[in-house]
């Protein structure tokens, strides 16, 4: 295993008299998958957002990435520092094509005016490179499947050059074969040699792509283990009843 893309040292966030995350440390390598399973309540909605940039950790806590501590300002900084989220509303504009959405924010310019043919040749490119199974990107987004839809909003934070993809509840609301597709999009991630996080509730939905499994329990670590040495028993008792 490489050295990790990002560790997290003694995280911590409280809101009033809430202690959301309580002191957790973690950690995620190049072309490793590292999901971070949990009951509703358990912390991972707050934990995200701290990985992400949205939240500051509190006093003590810090993110390195690199092997630099990271000062953000906000997400804008985490993703200039490789790190994009997808978080489960994708925030995709379904009357918007592909392309457009992949370049949301960000369109291409020739001179004054968006280059729409540059936008859809490397829309065309990145979906090739990770082999994301599209009808065409010049396609509405609302013509997808909620599958199609993951891999548009993934593809769009590789394009913003991530070497992290950090995936909130990356199946929710999907059908078992959508979810496969997700599953297989995780994996396709993972052998390109970027580090993925995946935030989810369902154990079962997760177990095949994922390397090293994180139990969060009321915003701390009940345990870390590798797949190999683990089974989904102990994991479900890791997120009932911590260590």
């Amino acid at each position: 295993m490489s050295a990790p893309l990002l560790q997290a040292r003694e995280l911590r966030k409280t809101f009033g008299h809430v202690q959301a995350v309580r002191g957790v440390d973690l950690e995620v390598s190049a072309g490793e998958v590292l999901s971070i399973v949990g009951d509703n309540g358990a912390g991972k909605s707050t934990l995200i957002k701290l990985l992400a940039g949205v939240y500051a950790p509190d006093p003590g806590g810090e993110i390195v990435v690199g092997g630099e501590v990271q000062q953000w300002a906000g997400p804008k900084d985490a993703i200039d520092a490789g790190i994009a989220t997808v978080y489960q509303d994708l925030s995709l504009v379904d009357t918007r094509s592909v392309a457009a959405n992949l370049f949301l924010g960000r369109e291409l310019r020739r001179g004054p005016f968006v280059d729409h043919r540059a936008m859809i040749a490397e829309a065309e490119r990145i979906l090739h490179e990770f082999t994301f199974r599209l009808p065409s990107v010049k396609v509405p987004v609302s013509m997808l499947s909620g599958g199609q839809r993951q891999s548009v909003a993934i593809g769009r934070v590789l394009l913003q050059g991530a070497q992290l993809v950090i995936l909130d509840e990356p199946t929710a609301a999907l059908g078992v074969q959508e979810s496969r597709r997700v599953i297989d999009v995780i994996a396709r991630l993972r052998d390109a040699g970027k580090a993925v996080i995946v935030i989810s509730h369902n154990l079962e939905q997760v177990w095949d792509v994922t390397d090293r499994f994180l139990a969060l329990r009321l915003g701390r670590v009940a345990g870390i283990r590798a797949k190999e040495d683990t089974t989904v028993d102990e994991i479900v008792r890791l997120n009932v009843y911590g260590e």
